[in-house]
């Protein structure tokens, strides 16, 4: 079956890609928009459509052109981590892996897997760029960055949540631009590292990024991620249009191309919270990101873009069972109120909390276009989050209260508020399995059309930059067992200690007792000599699995011992 995915390129409809047809070019932009169902591109496009009747279309309208199926190793619905894993190594994984092959589930895998490479780490995309073609490499992304699809470019764990492990590779992993939200995700000595190996490093410093000059850059933004695009203050954190500009302006200057993954990481976080202002305020963000980096390939003609969700979330809908007659609603009925709206619900409770309770309608009217009932003003006072309210804290209750407008916290209250007064609707606050939209531009037409897999997109990204080794055999290389690298030699594993955060690998030659090296892992450098004085720099990083006690690095570290 495998074999089979891998081959059906070869037997498209008339006017398909094939791989033969792909022809390479110097740079690749990769746009994921997070969590995106096709229902949010239609509200978005016609949110946009009302407020602007000059602007009927979305940047990426021209460039639609099939669809694609994402799914985790052995699951139809997959999380982002997975997910983007596969468009970036090829390889379904399951949920919460990092471009990391996934452990075998024999019953329910949808493509056969290997058992002995469980928890190997995965080259991706732009890794593989890096490495073998010289080319720069930089992520845009409005989350915090060791977040599961920046860290899919450039992190391998199978644990997403683990960012003591994550956030230590993407420092080491020689990205040429990283900007993004987590300022206080970089430790002090990651910073360092950074900051000695020529990077500029910016936290919460607008003024700093705009004027910087250099190639080499991390602009950080909010203590982990950044705000949503409608609550954002303009005068301390960019849009993700500019963020993409910079990030392109800076990585174009490479004589060696440049591959660039942009994410509009909140569209999920909002789908997660059932909150369609920042879901459609986010998305059309993200679709002005692709604008900008739309008109680049045009006028550069030597780089092709990829548009394309990780999956789809929430089950947004344009039309709900309970709003009376909406399908023949015209779209003043359908778009005026929801158009009102100038903040997301989670900027709606950080405004309502910080303002006097008498002045809560105040808000509502100026942000919202309407007033409180009675009934919500008292489902807003019952709010267990709520500063202001005049209800004590130890009596608020739901009681009296309908179901569907209680919910607890003040955030989702005012999520379920504002969605009331529309007609749109959820089936969850999760994760869907339906397929998502792609959207390309190639400066010579070679645009993957269809329907399309996540592992057959991973193929076509290979293919348009013309890849000199297949992923597989990059990590063969890089990311080889130390039991198989090291067969020969004496190895110790040292465990964690308070000076040390990770188990460190000792490998000594039994022939020759100066010969030692001292690994450490989620770094780029490995210490050479019995005192540890000589600096080895790789061109990956090095990584530990404690599920099999493994640490995952280049063959060719036994040259030392030559």
């Amino acid at each position: 079956m495998y074999f089979f995915l891998l081959t059906a390129w070869l037997v498209l409809p008339s006017g398909a890609v094939t791989p033969e047809k792909v022809r390479a070019v110097k740079n690749l932009i990769i746009m994921i928009p997070d969590g995106t169902s096709l229902p949010v591109v239609s509200i978005s496009r016609w949110t946009q459509w009302y407020a602007n009747p000059d602007k009927p279309d979305l940047n990426i309208d021209p460039y639609l052109c099939g669809t694609v199926s994402t799914f985790s190793s052995n699951a139809p619905i997959g999380d982002s981590a997975p997910t983007t894993s596969c468009y970036m190594t090829g390889y379904p994984s399951r949920t919460g892996y990092v471009s990391t092959y996934p452990e075998q589930d024999r019953e329910n895998d949808i493509y056969p897997t290997d058992p002995v490479r469980a928890y190997q780490p995965l080259t991706t995309v732009l890794e593989a760029a890096k490495m073998t073609q010289g080319k720069a490499v930089g992520l845009v992304f409005t989350c915090e960055f060791p977040h599961a699809t920046p860290a899919d470019c450039s992190a391998h764990s199978y644990n997403r949540s683990k960012y003591e492990w994550i956030a230590p590779q993407m420092a080491h992993n020689n990205l040429s631009v990283v900007i993004g939200g987590g300022v206080s995700l970089l430790s002090a000595g990651d910073e360092e590292y950074l900051k000695a190996n020529g990077y500029h490093i910016y936290k919460d410093d607008l003024n700093g990024m705009r004027t910087d000059t250099g190639d080499k850059m991390w602009a950080l933004y909010g203590s982990k991620e950044m705000d949503y695009d409608l609550d954002r203050n303009p005068d301390e954190q960019p849009s993700l249009e500019e963020m993409t500009r910079k990030a392109i302006g800076k990585l174009s200057n490479d004589p060696d191309g440049f591959v660039l993954m942009v994410e509009g990481s909140k569209v999920d976080w909002a789908a997660h919270a059932n909150d369609p202002v920042g879901m459609v305020g986010d998305f059309l963000a993200f679709d002005r990101a692709c604008g900008a980096a739309l008109e680049f390939a045009r006028q550069n003609g030597e780089t092709a873009v990829i548009i394309l969700p990780d999956h789809g979330n929430s089950g947004i809908s344009l039309g709900r069972s309970d709003c009376k007659g909406y399908d023949k609603l015209t779209k003043d009925q359908l778009f005026h109120q929801f158009s009102q709206y100038k903040l997301t619900a989670e900027g709606f409770a950080k405004k309502i909390n910080e303002t006097p309770h008498a002045e809560v309608q105040d808000i509502f009217r100026t942000y919202a276009g309407f007033e409180l009932s009675p009934e919500e003003l008292n489902a807003l006072n019952n709010c267990k989050d709520y500063t202001h309210s005049p209800v004590p804290a130890d009596k608020r209750s739901s009681e009296g209260i309908q179901a569907s407008m209680y919910s607890g916290s003040l955030t989702s209250f005012v999520a379920k508020l504002l969605t009331s007064k529309t007609c749109f609707g959820f089936t969850t606050g999760g994760h869907t399995g339906e397929e998502v939209f792609i959207a390309a531009y190639h400066p010579q037409g070679d645009i993957p059309l269809g329907r399309r897999t996540n592992v057959e997109l991973n193929k076509y990204l290979c293919d348009v930059l013309d890849l000199p080794s297949s992923l597989d055999e990059i990590t063969g290389r890089i990311f080889a067992p130390h039991t198989d690298v090291f067969k020969e030699y004496d190895c110790e594993i040292l465990p964690a200690s308070d000076t040390k955060p990770f188990p460190t690998l000792v490998v000594r030659n039994r022939k020759d007792s100066r010969k030692q090296l001292t690994i450490s892992p989620f770094t780029d450098t490995v210490k050479a000599g019995r005192k540890g004085g000589e600096d080895i720099r790789l061109s990956s990083v090095v990584i530990y699995v404690d599920k099999n006690n493994t640490f995952y690095l280049p063959e060719s570290l036994t040259g030392y011992f030559k």
